[in-house]
């Protein structure tokens, strides 16, 4: 139709859907990890530790103390990974040399659908990037300083934080832009530094080779490099068992959100039993209730998409194991004892005729 060989498109559009999809909405399935598999993809995987959780002389990855403290990070906030990897310094208060303790992050440009909201950083993920900032990215930003100084033209050089670090005020292509942190988009963070006087500090959280941020691409071959490392210590004693699939940065995020999930559920029914009420107030279930609270902290737009989590609350092959557990321990039977049964009943059958 746009080069003039037919009048009309070959298909009908209705109300904006895809007209040649099936219509067909897939289920996306929720793949969260145990602690042991998380353990394992951070200290080995990310962290490059031997399974015994010692350092392994052969590890050759690059910054392992930024991988690890990028997977807590993820995992303790449940952001997506278009969230934390593109988060800047002054955002989590780290200025000045400055560290709180724990800390809340405003979210809206790089928030999914541009939604504002709001991201508690926890003290455990705080305290896994000390040694990151402390010892790893200072020598990352050292070594990038001839690299910064030869782009100095294409990047928006940052002169002043100001209103308490949640504005900035810097230069791109000779024009001043002043505007809160929040609102900068992804390419612009990705560009900002800071003029100290001694050089250029990039205001990116978690940089990489040249001081800039990470991109997708970036993070995507340090997820499969760690892949790699795992797969090569599936086989050791204190190894937990692997899925057959890569991870994906996105299972940290459903990991969080089920743990939470289960905490709060716990939590809820604890309430309850101790009040010994026959059921909840109308103002404690619309303030307690887990499922609300999770599709708040996660930026869910439909209530739906955090009702996916539910059905993994409990372990279905768990509850399999425990409904033919004593099927299998009866009488201490056995796929052997079993068999032997079988044949018994087999020849004596075979006899009889």
């Amino acid at each position: 139709m746009e080069i003039g060989h037919v009048a009309a498109r070959p298909w009908r559009p209705v109300r904006g859907s895809v007209s040649l999809g099936s219509g067909i909405a897939q289920d996306v399935r929720v793949r969260h990890m145990e602690l042991e598999q998380y353990l394992f993809c951070r200290d080995v995987g990310f962290g490059g530790l031997s399974p015994t959780a010692e350092v392994d002389g052969a590890f050759r990855g690059c910054f392992p103390l930024r991988n690890r403290a990028a997977s807590e990070l993820a995992l303790l906030t449940g952001m997506r990974i278009e969230e934390w990897s593109t988060l800047l310094q002054p955002e989590l208060g780290l200025e000045a040399g400055k560290r709180p303790r724990s800390w809340d992050v405003d979210l809206a440009e790089c928030a999914k659908g541009r939604r504002p909201r709001s991201v508690y950083i926890p003290a455990g993920a705080m305290e896994m990037l000390d040694p990151y900032l402390l010892i790893e990215r200072p020598e990352i930003v050292a070594a990038a300083q001839r690299t910064l100084r030869r782009r100095h033209r294409e990047l928006f050089v940052v002169d002043r934080l100001e209103a308490d670090g949640t504005r900035v005020r810097g230069v791109l292509d000779g024009v001043t832009i002043t505007r809160p942190i929040k609102t900068l988009k992804p390419e612009l963070r990705r560009i900002a530094v800071l003029e100290t006087g001694d050089g250029l500090d990039p205001m990116a959280l978690l940089v990489g080779r040249g001081g800039l941020m990470l991109t997708l691409s970036g993070w995507d071959r340090v997820r499969w490099r760690a892949w790699e490392r795992m797969k090569l210590s599936a086989g050791h004693a204190r190894a937990p068992v692997m899925p057959r699939r890569c991870w994906v940065f996105h299972d940290w995020r459903h990991t969080f959100a089920l743990r939470l999930l289960i905490f709060l559920t716990r939590e809820v029914l604890r309430d309850a039993a101790a009040q010994q009420l026959p059921m909840s107030t109308l103002l404690d279930h619309m303030t307690g209730n887990p499922l609300l609270v999770v599709q708040r902290r996660l930026g869910h737009a439909s209530p739906a998409t955090t009702y996916r989590y539910v059905r993994y609350l409990k372990d279905p092959m768990r509850e399999v194991d425990d409904a033919f557990r004593e099927w299998t321990a009866a009488g201490g039977a056995s796929y052997v004892s079993i068999a032997r049964r079988l044949l018994d009943l087999e020849e004596h059958g075979a006899a009889q005729g």
